[in-house]
């Protein structure tokens, strides 16, 4: 990764702290022929253009001020391609109705995660989530009520790392990055696992920011007490690290303490028990995923992680924004 690559972010990110005309940002930072991928109602968006004109200006439009703000980026490669990411928030007042949503006139917190492919100083393959389970809950519009299968875990705001480092404006040295990699690889091979292999590489008190739908934990034992029924849910559950032919990452990558994975879908199993509120269904669910980590030392303590929620329910026979009728 060149810090051409690194800069050509940094400017695209920088352009976005500001509610301006975002048009020429887009411009300058995406190839025009760019294949990028957003979450559920938008899904592929082919070009630039395209993806200005269905989702980020209708996002400006809708929230008045609309500014980014990273909490994480970073840089790497995976499989000899250079690859960008970032974790954060728009920011903006929820002015106008959007994706089926009504406008609160209140300010708003939509969290986004994003991956993009650079080749020739332009981003030509991208994967953007955003979590609009969340701003769903934060909005009082989320349409499902607890019960089986349903999170118990913490909605609200989720905060940046807590060494308030996680913005990699320098590359660091190679050897921690791959530390970081082989650390967070090594823990993914033993989830869903019986004796929980993957316990070993966390701190007793780790912090897992989940997704709107599934909530946030804090300690092991409490994440625990989500993951392992989540994994029970479906049959065959298994990811993007596991070579098992329906799922992959298209990267993963660590920089300094830091490490990110992405999948597009990156999680499949056979829906075998109620999950959110659905099902079982008894057939095949594919889920788009996306995770930052960050380690201390040889022990993970931060993840910040997607799902594209709201696809997957559509996978499960429920649709959750059916006022969307797309444009």
């Amino acid at each position: 990764m060149s810090s051409h690559d690194r800069s050509l972010y940094l400017r695209y990110a920088e352009a976005l702290k500001h509610p301006n005309n975002f048009s020429g940002a887009v411009a300058a930072f995406f190839a025009a022929d760019a294949n990028i991928n957003v979450v559920h109602p938008f899904n592929e968006l082919q070009g630039a253009d395209t993806y200005f004109e269905k989702f980020l200006r209708p996002l400006q439009h809708s929230f008045e001020g609309l500014y980014r703000r990273d909490d994480i980026f970073m840089a790497g490669q995976f499989d000899g391609q250079d690859w960008i990411s970032s974790t954060g928030y728009y920011v903006g007042r929820f002015a106008q109705d959007w994706i089926g949503l009504k406008a609160t006139g209140t300010l708003s917190y939509l969290r986004y995660g994003e991956f993009h492919r650079i080749e020739d100083g332009k981003a030509v393959e991208s994967y953007i989530y955003l979590d609009i389970p969340e701003l769903m809950i934060s909005c009082n519009q989320w349409p499902l009520t607890m019960g089986p299968g349903l999170s118990r875990g913490h909605t609200g705001m989720i905060q940046g790392p807590a060494t308030r480092d996680g913005v990699i404006t320098d590359a660091p040295d190679p050897a921690e990055g791959q530390r970081s990699y082989q650390i967070v690889t090594d823990m993914l091979a033993g989830l869903a696992t019986k004796d929980e292999a993957w316990r070993p590489y966390w701190h007793e008190n780790m912090m897992w920011y989940g997704p709107g739908a599934f909530g946030s934990f804090v300690g092991i034992d409490e994440f625990a007490s989500f993951q392992v029924p989540f994994e029970s849910q479906f049959d065959g559950w298994s990811g993007g690290a596991a070579n098992n032919g329906m799922t992959k990452h298209f990267t993963r990558y660590g920089e300094g303490n830091y490490t990110c994975s992405g999948g597009w879908p990156s999680l499949t199993g056979v829906n075998v028990k109620p999950f959110l509120g659905q099902g079982p269904t008894q057939e095949r669910v594919f889920m788009r995923v996306c995770d930052w980590w960050r380690r201390e030392n040889d022990i993970l303590v931060e993840n910040w992680v997607f799902v594209d929620v709201p696809h997957v329910l559509l996978q499960l026979g429920y649709d959750p924004l059916p006022l969307w009728q797309g444009s």
